[in-house]
């Protein structure tokens, strides 16, 4: 594959070893500053910059008819619009809020556990996320899929950052130095608590998980999740 890369930092460079190590070539490479390589020459474009950019980058893609998996999250609030966008230029489109391979198990075992725990409404659900002092948005898109999953088999119709309402399910963000990653669900009671957990130890997976994203999406048309990607 021919590959532009959208956001240049510590995951896009990441990204980009990972690719050539695939067989993949990076023929263009854009940051907030600055750019390289011809991006009408990509077959695809992997999209890791920031909640600002984008959206600007996707829709980019969609005009180009490139193929886009997209990773950045704080931008969420646009989702539909971007989505109905993809539709109406017949894109081809991939947003993951997580593209490691081990978290999106961990996404199907947290909604299966939701579903075991449906009827024990004795336990209430929280969540918890922890990740590096640059992460820019709170909670994180990983966090917040976790809820989203949860919710349909809950009395709690959304969620609440830091704090706890009746109606919502709290999630707690931390951000201290080098954390590449740490989300827990707990179902607490007054008797026990049911703990699951995914740490991160590294960017890699991540990288991994997006350009097998990429592989799957290049050659097809519509709109696709992980759990497409991965046949979950």
């Amino acid at each position: 594959m021919k590959i532009a890369l959208l956001g240049f930092g510590k995951m896009g460079k990441i990204i980009a070893k990972i690719a050539v190590y695939r067989g993949h070539e990076i023929v263009y490479k854009s940051s907030a500053s600055t750019q390289s390589g011809n991006f009408k020459d990509a077959e695809i474009a992997i999209e890791f910059s920031t909640p600002e950019a984008a959206v600007t980058n996707i829709t980019k893609c969609f005009k180009a008819k490139i193929p886009v998996v997209s990773g950045t999250t704080g931008w969420l609030d646009q989702k539909k619009a971007i989505e109905e966008a993809c539709i109406q230029s017949a894109g081809s489109f991939i947003y993951a809020s997580n593209f490691s391979i081990g978290v999106n198990l961990f996404f199907n075992l947290n909604e299966h556990l939701a579903l075991l725990m449906k009827p024990w409404s004795d336990y209430k659900v929280s969540v918890e996320e922890i990740h590096h002092t640059e992460k820019k948005d709170a909670p994180s898109g990983t966090a917040i899929t976790l809820v989203e999953d949860i919710l349909p088999y809950s009395d709690k119709n959304t969620w609440s950052l830091d704090h706890t309402t009746t109606d919502a399910v709290s999630i707690k963000s931390t951000r201290e130095a080098d954390v590449k990653g740490t989300h827990s669900v707990a179902f607490t009671s007054k008797i026990d608590t049911i703990t699951i957990k995914h740490e991160a130890h590294s960017r890699e997976g991540f990288a991994m998980g997006a350009v097998i994203a990429a592989e799957f999406l290049v050659s097809k048309k519509g709109i696709f999740t992980m759990k497409d990607v991965l046949g979950l």
